[in-house]
């Protein structure tokens, strides 16, 4: 219970960020532009709001509403989400959005957008200067790599040390979001050079290769690693027969057990039996003997922890950590930002698939990807990946979204003629039909999945 609430609080707290930074963005161009803004809203507040506030002589009311759905700015003379028909009704004022040239209100509706793109750059550049950039070569991991069916079906063998994506070193760090990047490097190229058996191999990548690994839905990697006592459970027979920190298991009654996924298939053989462990310590091979429980375990915490999944590779292998100054975060900042968006364009086709269609998630989604322990480093990273993801989801070319009103203004700029007041209201009101149906749908589909794992 407690690392939901983690969870959800860092999820509140980084789309209140998002959303605010977002509507400023349409706020700062409008008042750039004499356009008055009527409210400036974090959340929703259809019937009411939790808080609200006016300022002497200011035009804005600024709130706080009760539906967390995002939040706005209510723009005058403007068709959007408020559907104020009785203010279009009347005559076009000097203030208002429709009565400004196309090109100051089309850079009022990306304000938002890219405001949210110099947040993500911000933030990016702001988290290299003050730690770094820490990553691991993946031709540094010479126990190599375990792979899924697809990949293996392509050409990659298990061992293999991945080397480099159309000539592109792969570089892998602990964070999600950038780790994502990385495969997706991995899925879009044309050729992957791997090393196997000591020599250079080339693995040819289908064009298809993504689709395939989508619809197969299994994993593509497992990190190889060793298997290292960490600590022992008390009582254990770990404990029992003498198992130390840093002791590496190697053979299971003589067969040997050289990574940790091998070890673990090999103690479930071998459930309520008593078996011969050979491991290292301190340079030296000791066989003991040991009983394996009805779990196949011994009582001992790995050092592998997630490192199979690619957390914490440090352990284990050598880290490269690279250091900025503060000028010269922003351009390495920028080159990050970009290599997300990238990233996430590349994600988004899969979208319109059946097997994206069945992966959408809503918020529980998102919240998942936040820690379960509060960590600012983690924050900011995921802060600063949702802030493109808000940015390139606001851009979509539907109406009730920026991309909608974007599309309808680069319409008028080339025909000089400006979509009718009726058709605008109609095409947003079709366009927040869709979206709330994406909302219900996605918000669903996480809940199916929570039930199906919890009862069945």
């Amino acid at each position: 219970m407690e690392s939901f609430l983690i969870k959800a609080l860092q999820l509140i707290l980084s789309l209140s960020i998002l959303v605010i930074i977002h509507e400023f963005g349409h706020f700062l161009f409008a008042r750039l532009f004499k356009i008055r803004v009527e409210k400036f809203y974090l959340f929703f507040d259809p019937w009411f709001s939790l808080f609200k506030f006016k300022p002497k002589n200011s035009d804005t009311e600024y709130g706080i509403g009760w539906l967390p759905l995002g939040g706005y700015v209510k723009i005058s003379g403007m068709i959007d989400e408020s559907m104020d028909k009785e203010q279009m009704a009347q005559p076009p004022q000097p203030w208002e959005f429709r009565s400004k040239p196309a090109w100051q209100r089309l850079l009022v509706m990306v304000g938002g957008v890219v405001f949210n793109f110099i947040l993500a750059i911000f933030i990016y550049s702001m988290i290299l200067f003050a730690s770094g950039d820490k990553y691991v070569y993946l031709k540094d991991i010479k126990m190599g790599m375990e792979f899924g069916q697809v990949p293996t079906e392509v050409g990659f063998v298990d061992g293999d040390i991945l080397v480099s994506a159309d000539g592109e070193y792969l570089k892998y760090r602990d964070t999600r979001t950038l780790d994502s990047n990385m495969l997706l490097d991995i899925l879009n190229a044309k050729t992957v050079q791997v090393i196997r058996d000591g020599k250079e191999h080339t693995i040819n990548i289908p064009e298809d290769f993504m689709d395939r690994y989508v619809a197969a839905k299994s994993g593509f990697w497992a990190f190889r690693i060793p298997t290292v006592v960490d600590s022992l459970k008390s009582g254990s027979e770990a404990e029992r027969i003498g198992l130390q920190h840093n002791d590496r298991l190697i053979a299971i009654n003589y067969h040997e057990t050289p990574t940790f996924s091998s070890f673990l298939k090999e103690m479930q053989d071998c459930k309520n039996d008593s078996i011969d462990l050979s491991l290292v310590r301190n340079g030296e091979e000791i066989t003991l003997r040991a009983a394996v429980d009805s779990m196949g375990t011994l009582g001992f915490y790995g050092k592998d922890g997630e490192v199979m999944m690619g957390k914490n590779l440090s352990k284990f292998y050598p880290e490269q950590h690279d250091s900025y100054g503060f000028f010269q975060s922003f351009p390495a900042g920028i080159s990050l930002g970009v290599a997300t968006l990238k990233g996430y364009i590349n994600q988004f086709r899969l979208v319109f698939s059946m097997d994206g269609l069945s992966n959408i998630g809503g918020f529980g989604t998102i919240g998942s990807l936040f820690p379960a322990q509060w960590d600012w480093h983690a924050f900011w990273m995921m802060t600063a990946f949702l802030s493109i993801m808000l940015a390139f989801m606001n851009i979509l070319p539907i109406p009730a979204l920026d991309g909608g009103h974007v599309m309808f203004l680069l319409y008028e700029v080339i025909t000089r003629r400006k979509p009718s007041e009726k058709f605008m209201e109609r095409a947003t009101m079709v366009g927040m039909i869709f979206l709330f149906g994406l909302i219900l749908y996605a918000n669903g589909n996480d809940l199916f999945k929570w039930i199906s794992e919890k009862f069945f």
